[in-house]
């Protein structure tokens, strides 16, 4: 397993790199690429990012101008914040045994990388990548501005339970740098469209609870996307919606696919381990917030399977 050292002088030693994201990007997969792209490019590297499909329009401008054209040629694949096979977007299915340098801070890390830079304790893969920009002298505003993205979204503009002090210190290295934080902080956490205040009335008001109040279900079939004309961009984070509802400590999120399976989001609290769960449907992720998805099941039998993991992991913890 490499230190940031070492990982950045691997970075220093190749060139001609594709960066590759998990497929659903969040803040934190595209806010570390882009910036390991222009940090790149910045000690006179070639480096582009494998285009990902499922970008929304609330991060497309932090990755914009950054893709690799068609006929772009690498040497060097490095990935981040990727932690499974099972997450590589479809145009990067070629390249599961090609990634040379895995950067992640998952748990769950399936050890797909020729080499890898992995570190759980962190809350967000941005806090390893703002190390290997100081070691590589490249921790600049436009380096900065995308890993401040990365940290705050996947810590819930620092709330969530596995923020440290290490997560405020690198908040602050990056604020340092002269980023406009304030306006990030607006549009990703203070700004929500009509579509979304609907939403939220409506999961709100369906919500249903379990074990006693603890556990929590919120349910986004596809019946109700329609009915409100939602995009993705309406349904980000929504993980952290049923959180919201005092006396539960297990929320659970079940988004309906097109294709009929079922996105899960898990949020826990200390008496569920989410990954325990999530990895008895093929998922993963951290002990408090962790994913899968469910296929071959109606909403009532994903529902009540999750339900019964949940309570299953609680009572053998």
């Amino acid at each position: 397993m490499l230190t940031t050292k070492e990982a950045a002088d691997f970075l220093r030693a190749h060139d001609h790199y594709l960066i590759l994201t998990h497929k659903q990007p969040d803040g934190d997969t595209l806010g570390c690429a882009a910036a390991m792209c222009r940090m790149l490019r910045g000690i006179g590297k070639t480096a582009a990012l494998l285009e990902n499909a499922d970008v929304t329009a609330l991060y497309a401008p932090y990755v914009e101008g950054l893709w690799a054209p068609a006929d772009y040629a690498y040497d060097t694949v490095v990935s981040v914040d990727l932690a499974a096979l099972g997450l590589f977007p479809a145009n990067a299915e070629p390249l599961r045994e090609r990634v040379d340098l895995a950067i992640d801070h998952h748990p769950s890390y399936e050890g797909f990388g020729k080499l890898s830079c992995v570190q759980p304790e962190r809350a967000a893969c941005g806090e390893i990548l703002c190390e290997i920009a100081v070691e590589l002298g490249q921790l600049t505003a436009e380096v900065a501005l995308p890993l401040y993205v990365a940290v705050s979204t996947d810590t819930g503009c620092f709330v969530y339970s596995n923020v440290t002090g290490n997560t405020h210190r690198v908040a602050a290295t990056l604020m340092d740098t002269g980023i406009d934080y304030r306006a990030v902080n607006k549009r990703l956490f203070r700004t929500k469209t009509k579509k979304r205040l609907a939403l939220e009335g409506r999961l709100m008001s369906q919500m249903e609870f379990f074990d006693e109040g603890r556990i929590v279900v919120v349910q986004v079939p596809q019946s109700l996307r329609r009915e409100l004309a939602l995009n993705e961009d309406d349904m980000d984070d929504l993980a952290s919606l049923g959180g919201l509802v005092e006396g539960t400590d297990c929320s659970i999120t079940m988004k309906e696919k097109e294709d009929g399976a079922w996105k899960v989001s898990l949020r826990t609290g200390p008496r569920v381990n989410a990954t325990r769960v999530c990895a008895r449907f093929g998922g993963g992720g951290h002990r408090a917030a962790s994913g899968c998805v469910l296929t071959g099941m109606t909403q009532e039998q994903a529902k009540r399977a999750l339900v019964d993991a949940c309570m299953e992991v609680a009572a053998d913890a």
